[in-house]
């Protein structure tokens, strides 16, 4: 259903939790006369229909027969004062998936239709509770995968960059104004000498270049990435695993070959999501099922973000390391020389730190935890190298506003774009209109990112993709 097709006062409900045994379970409702619809089904109708906004009222969810369906709460909005905007109410009842759904038909049954995907917040960003950008935000925040990536969302639903893209707004806006102004009393039509205050619209572009800077570490928030532990059979990749993972998930044991098959987890890296892969130990085997494990591994390795390269120190670099090492992979390899804490430890060979294999080298000891830090640390310089960001800062010293998608950081491009594109023709002495048109198409361009020139259709792409009850 596309937006414009969207009845957009009708009474709407939605399951708002998950559908899972839980203490509690929320039915959403919104739209014109919820409250009265709500009644009927209510044991205290009198109660509710008189109720205040933002306050509670318990009673009885019933059936047809007026018998009673569950005990509950709700919580009453009244417009404007509501996330939607509009009338609205919340109705907590216990949270086993039975009663839930049999509350929810009966809300159903009482004249409220079921909600779209997105319907709530659609609601709000149409009514003028948000706008886009922050309305984007939720569903980030409902996605998000580390404590950082939430919240960098949550910034961005309190508005900081909705706050930036008005601020850059409001200076194209008065450059505008100058040559409006210009347009309409000329001296010279055939020049834009005086008219066109280029540092201002400099100083929009760049601010803009900034945000669009920081969309590689929003992206790697967002997405994550994949890394794989490789190395030779019994170089202790299981024990590292279940190290950095802080859980018992692979099996470990001193018998070569343990490991057959990849092992898979999410994992927080200082803030990136990762998804971290245990594999088998790479060598020549004539055992079938474990060739096959080794065939995976390798399969894994090519399609890995980073790849960190376990070596057993006590036994130290073998033949079949240096091959691995030497060969050219598409993701950075880093060195783990793991065991360290053990007494017949070796030295780091030379060819490791300043010979023919140049790659980040970490001592670290599954049993101890020595070097985990250092490998996510690691970790995290290498993808941002690789993904060429251009701020040194790492990501955890990431601040101020972001676009939080590739929607926004398209818009942002384009705004950019348009603003050099007017530079240009200033400077090659293009009529004043034509170089308002380049100004008017960058406040456009940025007006889709906060929803105040988007049309139709991408709203429908946004706000299909939230999850229904939001």
């Amino acid at each position: 259903m596309k937006p414009r097709e969207y009845e957009l006062d009708s009474p709407i409900a939605a399951i708002a939790t998950a559908l899972v045994p839980a203490a509690l379970g929320i039915v959403r409702v919104s739209g014109t006369n919820s409250i009265e619809i709500l009644s009927t089904i209510f044991s205290r109708a009198a109660t509710l229909r008189a109720a205040r906004g933002n306050t509670l009222h318990h009673g009885w969810i019933t059936a047809r027969d007026g018998s009673r369906i569950d005990e509950v709460m709700i919580a009453v909005y009244r417009e404007p004062a509501s996330f939607t905007g509009e009338e609205s109410a919340e109705i907590i009842t216990h949270g086993g998936p039975a009663v839930v759904l049999a509350v929810y038909r009966r809300i159903l049954e009482a004249g409220f239709r079921a909600a779209e995907r997105g319907e709530f917040t659609l609601r709000a960003f149409t009514n003028g509770k948000t706008d886009l950008a922050r309305a984007e935000a939720v569903k980030e925040i409902i996605d998000s995968r580390t404590d950082l990536a939430r919240g960098h969302a949550a910034e961005r639903l309190a508005g900081n960059l909705s706050r930036e893209i008005e601020t850059i707004r409001t200076m194209i806006l008065q450059s505008l104004a100058a040559l409006g102004v210009e347009v309409e009393y000329p001296e010279d039509e055939d020049t834009v000498k005086g008219a066109f205050d280029a540092e201002s619209v400099q100083r929009s572009r760049e601010r803009i270049k900034r945000l669009e800077s920081a969309w590689a570490a929003e992206k790697l928030l967002r997405d994550g990435i994949t890394i794989v532990l490789a190395g030779q059979t019994n170089a202790g990749k299981s024990s590292l695993f279940n190290t950095l993972l802080k859980e018992n998930r692979a099996i470990v044991s001193d018998i070569h070959g343990t490991t057959r098959d990849w092992l898979e987890a999410d994992a927080d890296f200082l803030g990136i999501p990762v998804r971290l892969y245990d594999t088998a130990g790479i060598r020549e085997t004539t055992d079938t099922i474990e060739a096959q494990g080794v065939t995976r591994t390798k399969d894994l390795v090519s399609h890995a973000d980073i790849v960190l390269y376990v070596i057993d120190s006590t036994t130290g670099l073998t033949p079949n390391d240096r091959i691995f090492l030497e060969q050219e992979h598409k993701a950075p390899v880093c060195i783990l020389w793991n065991k360290a804490d053990h007494p017949d430890t070796l030295p780091v060979p030379d060819t490791l730190t300043s010979g023919t294999i140049e790659k980040p080298l970490i001592p670290v000891s599954a049993h101890t935890g020595e070097g985990v830090t250092h490998i996510m640390e690691t970790t995290r310089n290498l993808v941002f190298t690789t993904t060429e960001k251009e701020s040194s800062e790492g990501i955890g010293e990431l601040r101020g506003p972001a676009p939080g998608s590739e929607r926004q950081k398209q818009a942002l491009s384009a705004a950019r774009t348009f603003l050099e594109h007017a530079c240009e023709a200033e400077q090659a002495g293009f009529p004043l209109d034509a170089v308002a048109q380049d100004l008017e198409d960058a406040l456009g361009a940025l007006g889709e990112i906060t929803g105040e020139t988007t049309a139709e259709d991408v709203l429908d792409v946004v706000f299909s993709t939230f999850c229904v009850g939001k």
